[in-house]
């Protein structure tokens, strides 16, 4: 029997991610099809009248073969795929968006479920019963259910279209970002410090090179960036980086990006939405795009302030070195992290070996276990990848679930660092426990020595693990509002949230240890760190809001038919420093084109981060960071509730109220360069 598709009976309910041929994929979905499909006619189908039980709770269930198995191919596909997976990847998505469409528009089901909402009142449901079955109305209606004759099948040949470009755009920046390394010469690394020549010499040994060369991976560029003293070499690896998906050829995204605006502005149009971003923000906490918009420029003026008032001082130490030129967008990393030591007293290059990636690891668990009462014990699990690591979670003596960690880059795994789970938290059949998955992508260290991190990575870990926090907390009863299944600019707020514990002066104290002696970190250099915790915000806040802005302008009004030129033009309107770029150009922007998840969205980062600052202000006017009470609302307002309630109402049982837009200002250290 087919290993995906059976109930998996390994310790934990563990998949067997050792035992997957990938041939077992192609047949495990169909199968996985096949059953849904008849599960969902038999529900649509049934004589008996609807109630909550045949109709919303049999849905829960209905797919579940199909989601065991999508877990799975997914996550794999993203953080260890190859070639068939790849292909298989191309071939499932239009069939998954068919599937899901012939189940929203079953005119039979959504009378059911419609029939269910309009007598809600007389059902005696429970509060997150309630919940349930508006969210999976909303969710209906959204998808078409509403829609008659020819525009039902065109939607649904819309959606189909979107799922093929988003896989075709997402593989297509893997593809860049796995084909390119630029060789360095011995005099090339010269200028950079060891633990940077360590990963560059692993990166060349990953791929069957000698040598050392740099990739696209962030955890090279960026640090490449700030050491080299090559002009030369920095420009032509900016360059390449900022080129993902705009190289020509088979892997170019620029007409991949329009023709998924046009068809999106379309979908948006048949659901009865002037633009797509009216309708991806309706069931969002800001509703419309000029709320979103009101919020990136009151962040927007102060940070070009500050950045450009930045730009003028790195310049100057630029001349100092004797480049007389503009500053450019390859210059700004290394000049800034020049003038971080002039200013601040501190180099990455004597911080990075006390965040060993381990310590920080520990870190973070250590946060999870003083906050929340979560214990974390390495397990022995056969996983997809020997550098992948488990461990139980318990909460006093309880098992709570399953946490894997996979950290370091490689070429079959995509960019960035994310969340997911092979297995979410319910309690509809049994007491199911959560398996959660962070991916980062830091550079590996050599056999042998440890591998460190940027502060800026350790932050990401932590980012990363107040997601998992959010999947391994959950207490629902229903998987559809399990976990992170939260409003797009809600799921942000435990992640970045969990990130101000890195900061916390006794969690540095306990855990950053130098990797040869073993030393603590010394007060005055934690306090320098802290210290500098604002350096550079001008340039992070700019990059991130030009980003946000180009992904509401590209969703705001009819389909731009180049999305470069439209691109440029909102950049133009902004008064773009012309030595920033946006963190990600339309190309290679996969949170907004490689699905939907965060097309019109990428703004929720900002919106996340108000409630993040407000949030964690709620710890430190108690004079306790770790305060057991505060703590003790967060787990049970927030962490352990999912979507069972409204995102907003969540907020206000936690804190009372929602908050306004200071406490971020504030926090990103921008209040002096308000106008």
């Amino acid at each position: 029997m087919n290993q995906l598709v059976r109930e998996w009976d390994r310790p934990y309910g563990m998949p067997p991610l050792d035992a997957l041929r990938d041939e077992e994929f192609a047949p495990a979905f169909d199968e996985g099809l096949t059953e849904a499909r008849a599960n969902i006619d038999a529900i649509a189908d049934n004589p008996e009248p609807p109630s909550f039980a045949n109709t919303i709770e049999a849905m829960e269930r209905a797919e579940k073969t199909l989601d065991r198995v999508c877990a799975v191919f997914f996550n794999l596909a993203s953080a260890h795929t190859n070639d068939t997976i790849e292909a298989l990847q191309r071939e499932l998505s239009p069939r998954l968006s068919a599937h899901g469409s012939a189940t929203m528009m079953n005119a039979k089901l959504f009378a059911r479920v419609d029939a269910l909402m309009q007598g809600r009142a007389g059902l005696e449901l429970t509060p997150e019963q309630g919940r349930v079955l508006e969210l999976y109305h909303r969710m209906f209606v959204r998808a078409g259910a509403r829609l008659e004759g020819a525009d039902r099948g065109r939607l649904a040949a819309v959606l189909e279209r979107l799922a093929t470009l988003s896989t075709r755009f997402s593989q297509n920046v893997r593809a860049d970002e796995k084909s390119w390394t630029m060789p360095l010469a011995s005099g090339d690394l010269d200028s950079l410090p060891p633990f940077l020549v360590d990963a560059l010499a692993q990166a060349a040994a990953d791929r069957g090179l000698p040598g050392h060369v740099v990739t696209l991976s962030r955890s090279l560029i960026v640090p490449f960036l700030q050491f080299s003293a090559r002009r030369d070499l920095r420009e032509k690896a900016f360059r390449a980086w900022v080129a993902r998906g705009a190289n020509g050829g088979e892997t170019d995204n620029r007409a991949v990006a329009a023709e998924i605006l046009s068809l999106r502005a379309e979908r948006a149009k048949l659901l009865g939405y002037d633009t797509f971003a009216d309708y991806k923000l309706a069931p969002e906490m800001a509703k419309t795009p000029a709320s979103v918009r009101d919020l990136l420029m009151a962040v927007w003026a102060p940070a070009r302030a500050r950045a450009e008032a930045d730009a003028v001082r790195l310049a100057e130490l630029m001349r100092a070195e004797g480049v007389n030129d503009a500053l450019a967008p390859w210059d700004w990393r290394r000049y800034a992290a020049i003038r971080q030591r002039v200013e601040h007293a501190l180099d990455e290059a004597e911080v990075k070996p006390y965040l060993q990636l381990d310590a920080m690891i520990a870190a973070a668990f250590d946060v999870a276990g003083r906050l929340f009462g979560l214990a974390f014990r390495p397990i022995d699990a056969a996983l997809h990848h020997p550098d992948a690591r488990a461990w139980e979670v318990t909460r006093d003596g309880r098992h709570v679930g399953v946490f894997i960690g996979d950290y370091f880059a490689r070429p079959s795994k995509k960019s960035g660092a994310w969340c997911s789970s092979f297995r979410s938290q319910s309690r509809l059949d049994g007491d199911e426990t959560p398996i959660a998955i962070n991916v980062c992508n830091f550079a590996k260290a050599p056999a042998g020595q440890p591998t460190l991190l940027t502060f800026d990575d350790a932050r990401t870990l932590f980012h990363e693990m107040g997601h998992a926090l959010h999947v391994l907390m959950s207490d629902v009863t229903y998987p559809f509002v399990s976990g992170t299944s939260v409003a797009r600019d809600f799921v942000e707020l435990p992640s970045q949230l969990y990130e101000h514990w890195l900061e916390a002066p006794e969690v540095l104290a306990a855990h950053a240890r130098h990797a040869e002696t073993g030393e603590p970190m010394p007060p005055e250099l934690l306090s320098r760190l802290i210290a500098a915790r604002n350096f550079d915000q001008g340039f992070a806040t700019v990059e991130y809001v030009a980003s946000a802005v180009v992904d509401l302008d590209l969703h705001s009004g009819p389909a731009p038919a180049d999305p470069m030129a439209a691109q440029a033009a909102t950049l133009d309107r902004l008064g773009m420093p012309e030595a920033i770029v946006m963190r990600h150009a339309t190309p290679h922007f996969d949170h907004i084109f490689a699905g939907d998840g965060y097309s019109a969205g990428y703004y929720s980062y900002m919106w996340s981060e108000v409630m993040d600052a407000d949030a964690f202000a709620a710890f430190r006017e108690t004079g306790d960071l770790f305060d057991p009470t505060v703590a003790a609302s967060l787990a049970e307002n927030i962490l352990s509730k999912g979507g069972s309630r409204d995102a907003a109402q969540l907020y206000k049982a936690f804190r009372g109220r929602l908050p306004g837009v200071d406490a971020l200002i504030e926090q990103r250290g921008l209040a002096g360069n308000r106008e």
